[in-house]
């Protein structure tokens, strides 16, 4: 697709460092062959013939990265949050899942998710959906007309699950796998990312023919680590030889040395965990909120950015109770101020500054060049009119900033970019 070249102008917002950001007012974007030029005070003589769309007084933003969410679980957000984690899954979870073996149900369903997420500040995402292969293959094809970027994994799980949801063999869960896989080479921009749910679900001789699949077919690789007390007492059952959960998913090749690989909430991780996320570049998906409703606990996001770990915010719906990355990032503050008061108080509150930062560099980094307008990083960019949210006061750019994160929604968006594409 031949790329456009564009100039955005208005007040743009992109972050340097976890700490810096770049707040500059009424300028001058460029989008030059899908990639940014940079941002700049007046517009260069050799882009004056770019198309220019002036958005003088909005807000103008990388587009944001959801590194974790279920999008089976989309149409049951908001309901059965009285319960731990494993006590959820099989109370409503795998409940909602199951229904996805009948395609009509799961083209309604996920119509409503990709609908809403076209909508949403999210330019892309990694994305659970269910273990039923034709479904997988159906939700795919409907986020490829979208033009935003995704990873998609089909979910495997032989074992520990209900009837209805769990798959016959690791036999069948293997060739299912293989069978998806090739069923959509053919798509551009939504992509196949090996999804063993979590170890618990899958035996080892499914996990380790996972990990061969993964280096294969040089795929990416999610799943969740270290989320709940019960689950890693469980792995610890399942995996006596591993020296801790983490150790498990190296074992079969799926911590990272068979490429990129994403694990979810990390909340109870220890040092040593930690230390081998970091030598294989694993990347931790912060779901606050999800922590919060299946009462996993709070996990210490400061202490994982002071270690220098790869991290990006996830909304984790259905745990999470919406797919807003606006609302991510406020709870990823909200709750490290509560671990900050009530459980380590060397643990700093995350800053604006730092939530912004996961939500497009941090978790933009999974997908490359990702997430910041600086020269050469791909154009993803959410134009909001935040004006729309009233006040009575002068503003500065921060505050306008905090509000858009507090108050926004899909609502205030106008225009969205992804790689250079205008989608919306």
């Amino acid at each position: 697709m031949e790329m456009e070249n564009y100039i955005l102008k208005g007040n743009i917002y992109y972050s340097v460092t976890p700490t810096e950001m770049e707040m500059l007012e009424n300028q001058y974007l460029i989008c030059k062959d899908g990639k940014s030029a940079g941002v700049f005070k007046s517009i260069p003589k050799e882009y004056e013939g770019f198309v220019l769309y002036d958005y003088s007084n909005h807000t103008i933003i990388p587009g944001l990265i959801d590194l974790h969410v279920h999008a089976p679980q989309y149409g049951f957000r908001s309901t059965g949050m009285d319960m731990e984690l494993l006590d959820w899954l099989l109370a409503n979870a795998f409940k909602e899942e199951g229904k996805f073996k009948d395609l009509e149900y799961a083209k309604k369903a996920y119509g409503y998710y990709v609908g809403d997420l076209v909508k949403s500040a999210t330019t892309r995402a990694c994305i659970f959906a269910s273990r039923h292969t034709d479904a997988t293959i159906l939700f795919m094809e409907e986020l490829e007309k979208t033009g935003l970027i995704t990873y998609v994994g089909k979910v495997n799980m032989d074992r520990n699950a209900p009837d209805y949801l769990v798959e016959e063999s690791a036999e069948e869960s293997i060739s299912e796998t293989i069978r998806w896989i090739e069923s959509v080479k053919y798509l551009q921009n939504t992509k196949p990312m090996i999804t063993p749910r979590f170890i618990p679900s899958c035996t080892d001789e499914l996990m380790y023919a996972l990990g061969d699949i993964q280096k294969k077919y040089n795929l990416t690789a999610q799943s969740h680590l270290s989320e709940n007390f019960g689950e890693i007492e469980w792995v610890k059952e399942l995996c006596p030889n591993s020296k801790f959960y983490g150790d498990a998913y190296n074992e079969f090749g799926l911590f990272g040395t068979n490429g990129k690989t994403i694990m979810a909430h990390c909340v109870h991780s220890s040092d040593e965990e930690l230390e081998m996320m970091k030598e294989n570049g694993v990347f931790i998906a912060h779901c606050p909120e999800s922590n919060i409703n299946v009462s996993s606990g709070i996990a210490p996001a400061r202490k994982y950015m002071e270690k220098g770990m790869e991290m990006g915010l996830g909304s984790d719906v259905s745990g999470g109770t919406d797919i807003s990355m606006f609302k991510a990032m406020v709870h990823a503050i909200q709750v490290s101020k509560l671990r900050w008061r009530l459980i380590d108080d060397t643990e700093k509150a995350l800053t604006t500054e730092e939530v912004f930062y996961l939500a497009t560099i941090g978790g933009g980094k999974f997908f490359g060049d990702v997430g910041s307008f600086a020269e050469g990083y791909e154009f993803d960019a959410v134009v909001i009119d935040d004006e729309q949210i009233p006040h009575p006061q002068e503003l500065t750019l921060m505050q306008r900033l905090e509000r858009i994160l507090y108050l926004s929604d899909d609502r205030h968006i106008v225009d969205k970019f992804v790689a250079g594409q205008r989608i919306q």
